[in-house]
């Protein structure tokens, strides 16, 4: 049964990476700073080309992180090419993720084995099954915000912390050691707001005499040391500059107060709207293992805390306190072994056994909702997929010039990343280059421009590309082969009389709502089997009715265009 459910935590994490292969503009640093490890390497002469240079972004970020995860990818996606997996960079893309999204399983797994280990069996069961039917966390495991990479050391260090037995008062001298050390790094290198949660976890080990005041103040001592000269060292090379990327941050957005620029929450949203949001069922169920054991009230404790603290910064966002989730599902998982528990041949024990199994398929169902519309939410990245799609080696190009491609502001945040750029240098291997450029209608790498404020006239009204004519000018308003646009270039096309110098060749979607048409609810509910009538199985007339009742409403969110003037 433990190796069934380790494999479910993992199927559930990559499955969520492969129905929702592209990426948002949240994890575009990290995913890019990967990308650039990859392609080019980590050599001086290498970090002139990365793209952090052109968007290096509000605040720098820490390249460690994404360091570490293309080294682990490396050699993963050289043997997937050697297999014949790994075919395209957005290929390369996927398999990154899915290796973040393996590393943040493992760790689960770890934690899933400790639940079990000292609160039984059952726990470590209802863990499993509460993490992987919620949404946030699993959906988001795979992706490569800043915090993603910070739930690896942070969830190791829990799971050190609350990994023994169920009468050992206290984790081992070692075990502390470690976990503090990590969740030092965690908090000085990767994520911050994570020295919110140490804070209160070192006062309590103090206060449980768990471990003495001098041995703590030389764990965190040394650890910030090495932690400092780690990032100062690794980030400065990177940058350029001495620079120490969670400082800056900070003082950017706390210091300096710049995070309200991207609004503020009151002081109770923590609590009452995303707590809820990440955790779901989970959430009644983690205040009944709260009441039910005092292992549990000590292991929230400093997340109680932590969630106090941090609700005193006016700008809040739940991934600021998603490493929280696996500890509230430890505690949701206590209550509901307290529920199964109960004598079933009382109306209490009856009714509690059926909460404690319904929660987590209401969960299911929430999440099959949210993940259906989430995989309709990157347009950018189905937008570069169709445009390579239409222009394969099966195609046939109106054109021999080399193809440049201007993506608007949108479809470089929902999807239109360094790896959808197919046909363009750099390529991950050698072999690679020349099967990928035989795709291309010239045999030459395109270019793909994310020139901004650049408004859709101009574009349309750009100068036409010659054969001749060279991209070294990168990013001048000339010579585009094909554009990628985000409002609705028919009117222009007409009134400005270009319709004879650009075409539209696809128009991608993107949802807006979750909409429930009522008409096919009541005619459900007035004939419930009237399509079994009709011959239709029980499953067909479920399936049919989830995808007509409760619909997904799309609205045009992105238009290819494809020049039809090019040779002239």
């Amino acid at each position: 049964m433990s190796i069934v459910l380790d494999a479910l935590i993992f199927a559930t994490a990559c499955g969520h990476v492969l129905i929702a292969p592209y990426s948002k503009v949240e994890e575009s640093f990290s995913l890019h700073a990967a990308h650039d490890v990859l392609m080019y390497g980590v050599g001086a002469d290498a970090i002139s080309k990365y793209d952090h240079l052109i968007f290096p972004g509000a605040v720098p970020r820490t390249f460690i992180g994404s360091v570490l995860l293309a080294w682990l990818t490396d050699p993963v996606a050289r043997l997937a090419h050697s297999g014949g997996y790994l075919t395209s960079k957005l290929d390369l893309q996927i398999l990154l993720r899915l290796v973040l999204a393996s590393l943040n399983a493992w760790t689960l797994c770890m934690l899933r084995r400790a639940a079990s280990r000292r609160f039984g069996r059952t726990t470590g069961l209802f863990f499993a099954l509460l993490t992987c039917t919620q949404f946030h966390l699993p959906f988001w495991m795979g992706r490569t915000i800043p915090n993603m990479l910070a739930m690896i050391p942070f969830n190791t260090a829990t799971y050190l912390l609350f990994d023994r037995a169920p009468s050992a008062p206290n984790p081992s001298r070692k075990s502390i050691t470690i976990a503090v050390s990590l969740l030092v790094f965690t908090a000085v290198v990767l994520r911050a707001e994570v020295a919110l949660f140490l804070g209160p976890l070192c006062l309590q080990l103090l206060y449980l005499r768990q471990v003495g005041f001098v041995r703590l103040l030389k764990i965190g001592l040394l650890s910030t040391a090495i932690s400092v000269a780690l990032t100062l060292g690794a980030d400065s090379y990177f940058w350029g500059e001495t620079i120490w990327p969670e400082f800056s941050s900070v003082y950017f957005n706390v210091v300096q107060g710049q995070s309200s620029e991207w609004g503020t929450s009151p002081p109770w949203t923590y609590v009452a709207v995303f707590l809820p949001k990440l955790l779901l069922g989970a959430l009644p169920l983690a205040f009944i293992g709260l009441a039910s054991d005092h292992r549990v009230r000590a292991m929230l404790l400093p997340a109680g805390v932590f969630i106090a603290l941090i609700s005193c910064l006016g700008h809040k966002e739940w991934r600021f306190i998603v490493y929280l989730v696996p500890l509230f599902n430890i505690a949701a998982a206590r209550g509901s072994r307290y529920l199964v528990t109960r004598r079933k041949s009382t109306l209490f024990g009856k009714l509690a056994f059926l909460l404690a199994v319904g929660i987590p398929l209401a969960n299911l169902v929430i999440t099959a909702l949210l993940t259906r519309a989430s995989m309709t939410n990157y347009p950018g990245g189905e937008a570069m997929t169709a445009l390579h799609r239409l222009h394969s080696s099966e195609a046939q190009p109106p054109s021999q010039a080399p193809a440049k491609v201007h993506l608007s502001n949108l479809a470089a945040q929902t999807g239109a990343s360094l790896f959808t750029q197919l046909l363009a240098a750099p390529y991950f291997l050698p072999e690679l280059d020349a099967t990928l450029k035989s795709h291309s209608p010239t045999g030459s790498d395109w270019v793909y421009d994310k020139t901004e404020n650049i408004s859709l006239l101009s574009l349309l009204q750009s100068p036409a590309p010659s054969q001749s004519q060279s991209h070294s000018s990168g990013t001048q308003l000339t010579g585009y082969t094909h554009l990628v646009v985000e409002e609705d270039p028919n009117y222009v096309l007409e009134s400005q009389r270009l319709g004879d110098r650009w075409r539209v060749v696809e128009v991608l979607k993107a949802f807006d709502a979750w909409v429930l048409d009522w008409a096919a609810l009541k005619s459900l509910l007035k004939d419930p089997l009237g399509s079994l009538k009709d011959g239709d199985g029980l499953r067909d007339v479920l399936l049919a009715t989830m995808r007509r009742v409760p619909y997904v409403k799309e609205s045009e969110k992105l238009w290819i265009l494809e020049r039809r003037d090019a040779d002239t």
